[in-house]
């Protein structure tokens, strides 16, 4: 059976490091990358099962590639779990106010955890998101 594919996207090399290695040493295949520009293109290449985003980076940060990923035919699908330092309500806050003109809203992301991620929360969410639906 092919390994699942999971793009961990975050600006912080100890959080790739960690996250990556939740994922590989529970058979998943991971793929890092630092920073939303890194990590659009390497979802555009690699085409990924799920997407692990940081949103807090600098320069392209993680809501930009967010919206990128959800405007775009060819990965819109893939599911994305949101992590950030950032409380829940406030991303959610965010991105309501981001979402005021509807002719541009994006989605919000199939979940969403704060930082620091316990190893298995992020397992059972993946798992959860990958799981075909019913």
């Amino acid at each position: 059976m092919k390994k699942k594919k999971v793009l961990v996207v975050d600006d912080e090399l100890d959080m790739r490091i960690y996250i990556s290695t939740v994922f590989e040493t529970s058979g998943y295949e991971a793929v890092t990358a630092r920073d939303g520009k890194d990590g659009l293109a390497k979802a555009r290449k690699l085409l990924p099962d799920l997407i692990i985003l940081d949103i807090m980076m600098p320069g392209e940060g993680g809501v930009l590639m967010y919206r990128h990923l959800k405007s775009d035919d060819v990965l819109k699908d893939i599911p994305v779990l949101m992590l950030s330092g950032v409380g829940k309500q406030t991303f959610f806050h965010y991105l309501k106010m981001m979402n005021i003109q509807p002719d541009d809203a994006i989605p919000e992301p199939e979940a969403y955890v704060e930082k620091p991620p316990k190893p298995n929360e992020l397992l059972e969410i993946a798992e959860s998101l990958l799981r075909p639906a019913a």
